[in-house]
């Protein structure tokens, strides 16, 4: 993997970049796609002002952290694939102390079960390592979503939290929260945000 630019990282079979505007409609694309929120269908975009706004704020994250969410293509054919990352979550932006790097990804469901989720978690690990390395890597997803829980292990994550899912129209859905280390009271409560 490369990474001396962290805006344009190339792993062995993604080529990862900041996103541009020019992105937006393949975003949308993907994310207006019902299989990829099979977990969580009330937060499927219907939209494509839905992804400016979620664009703007991985654009706040570059701009503020240096590091944030990238578009995913394959190398082999510059296909967009989806977009992930590590964001930078800082409710309040004068106490580190409580800022986290939230690792999430969002893949076209057609290329699934791929081993591309892992691919990028891990490259998104070793930027944020890079930049910021005091600062906790954090994944949140709700509990029967097994394959962002497997991606999560094997990047290096373990479960930190488990508890139900404030907010979400299901009562019975679990959320659980993976980091790289033990967190803070300060950092869970900005991982649960």
């Amino acid at each position: 993997m490369s990474a001396a630019d962290p805006s344009q990282i190339t792993t062995d079979r993604l080529l990862l970049s900041r996103p541009v505007p020019g992105d937006l409609a393949a975003v949308f694309r993907i994310h207006a796609d019902p299989r990829v929120w099979t977990h969580f269908p009330s937060l499927r975009p219907s939209d494509p002002d839905e992804i400016e706004t979620m664009m703007a704020r991985w654009r706040r994250s570059w701009e503020r952290a240096g590091l944030g969410t990238w578009t995913v293509r394959l190398r082999e054919t510059g296909e967009m694939i989806g977009n992930g990352g590590c964001t930078l979550l800082a409710p309040d932006p004068d106490d580190p102390a409580a800022h986290v790097w939230n690792l999430g990804y969002r893949l076209s469901a057609d290329h699934h079960g791929h081993g591309y989720a892992t691919e990028l978690a891990r490259a998104a690990r070793t930027a944020a390592a890079g930049i910021a390395p005091e600062r906790p890597v954090i994944a949140y997803l709700v509990e029967h979503n097994r394959a962002s829980a497997a991606v999560a292990e094997k990047a290096g994550l373990t479960l930190v939290h488990r508890a139900p899912d404030a907010g979400n129209p299901d009562p019975a859905v679990m959320r659980l929260v993976y980091a790289d280390r033990a967190l803070t009271d300060a950092q869970l409560a900005t991982a649960l945000r």
